[in-house]
């Protein structure tokens, strides 16, 4: 009896420390890239006609990664034992059968759950959510068998810090770019190489069958044993089927095209002196706060004779639009709407190349002043391209952990002076 009770107890935390860990790194990688959720639930909203409601995709991907990691950290640390369990059970028991119908359906491409962190097809978020369910009723049934870090006195703390801390930071890498970027287009990345299959890259194969017909009976063929010597047989159609899939290059639709249709991609992709590309994949919707800095930015551009565009998928008439109401007299060129949303998350937003490389991307937000642009675009053309990606990530992680351990620390001091 005393070994069933400490495997089931065993259970208790290796579930309950699963459940924590995916949800915290499910409502992370959200937070991360908080426009990337309210693309995919936009697309969620459009699969199940509620096109209606897209106003809501940006609040709702926001609340929606904040609930995950509150929960994630209310179950990793035994906070609100009862009620987090019981909340990630009827979210798993919800969850279940929709990427089921994802799985056998395929409304949307991937279910998103981990943003462009971790790319699972939708069967395999199925099976991912088969197993979490059941680790989920595993946690509300046993969730007293396991103990709790903190004492009652600070649940509220916990929980309350948790949701406002990751709402803090969806909001920051909304109004500004993703502390981390997932995408092929990072900063730093030259997007030529990117764009080319290795030499000895596994190619696509195909298995190739051939109909041939003769006195009207219909017989396929594989390749080694066409019926090429025998007049009697008449060839009706070929088919192909993928067997299996060969390298895919990161970015592969990447096409920048004049208004008269002409491709200057390559022109860009080859300036060794600097490029400047205004990404907006909606003109109409465009922040216009920014004009000035991005007026500026192309005057520099003029100065010291490098290319500037403004890359969209609007159309002529949107185009027509913004040079009326912002005064632009740098060139448009047309390039793919989804292309331009991975490129940047932030409409309109930066680039800087030259190579071909990423050396620097800012959101409308962040686009230097005319009084600090020549010294930075200065340096990212002498020094190339840094990734201050782990200093941002190591403050974030101090600003979560610090402020839990103290209130540990001042909860672990009160509880054993009251034990006296």
């Amino acid at each position: 009896m005393e070994y069933k009770e400490k495997a089931k107890e065993f259970a208790a935390y290796v579930c309950r420390f699963l459940l924590g860990i995916v949800f915290i790194f499910s409502g992370t990688t959200k937070a991360i890239d908080p426009m990337g959720g309210a693309i995919k639930v936009g697309e969620y909203f459009t699969a199940f006609g509620f096109e209606q409601l897209e106003w809501l995709a940006v609040p709702f991907s926001i609340n929606l990664a904040a609930v995950e990691f509150t929960l994630g950290v209310c179950l990793l640390l035994g906070v609100y034992r009862r009620y987090a369990s019981l909340l990630s059970l009827l979210m798993m028991l919800f969850m279940t059968p929709l990427t089921l119908y994802l799985a056998l359906y395929n409304p949307v491409a991937d279910c998103g759950c981990f943003g462009d962190a971790v790319l699972l097809s939708n069967w395999e978020t199925f099976y991912k959510n088969v197993v979490l369910l059941a680790a989920a009723v595993v946690t509300f049934a046993y969730n007293r068998r396991t103990l709790p870090f903190y004492s009652f006195r600070v649940y509220w703390f916990i929980a309350t810090y948790a949701y406002l801390f990751c709402v803090g930071f969806s909001l920051r890498n909304y109004w500004h770019l993703p502390i981390v970027d997932f995408r092929p287009y990072k900063v730093g990345v030259n997007i030529p190489e990117q764009m080319s299959i290795p030499e000895g890259a596994p190619m696509d194969e195909y298995e190739h069958t051939f109909i041939y017909e003769k006195e009207g009976v219909k017989k396929e063929f594989s390749m080694e044993n066409i019926p090429s010597n025998d007049s009697t047989w008449r060839f009706v159609e070929a088919k192909s089927k993928l067997i299996k899939a060969g390298y895919v290059p990161p970015i592969t639709d990447f096409i920048l095209l004049t208004q008269e249709g002409e491709d200057l991609t390559e022109p860009i992709l080859t300036d060794t002196t600097g490029v400047f590309l205004l990404i907006a994949p909606h003109l109409e919707q465009a922040n216009e706060e920014r004009i000035d800095e991005i007026n500026n930015a192309y005057d520099y551009s003029v100065e010291n004779g490098m290319r500037f565009y403004c890359v969209t998928a609007s159309d002529e008439e949107a185009i027509s639009t913004w040079i009326d109401y912002t005064g632009a007299e740098y060139p448009f060129l047309f390039g793919d709407e989804t292309m331009l949303k991975t490129i940047i998350r932030s409409n309109p937003g930066l680039l800087l190349l030259r190579g071909g490389t990423i050396l620097q991307k800012w959101h409308y937000n962040d686009i230097p002043n005319e009084e600090y642009l020549p010294q930075t675009v200065t340096e990212l053309l002498r020094d190339g391209a840094t990734d201050k990606t782990p200093e941002r990530l190591l403050t974030n992680i101090v600003a979560l952990v610090v402020p839990l351990l103290l209130v540990w620390g001042y909860d672990y001091r009160r509880t054993k002076k009251g034990k006296r």
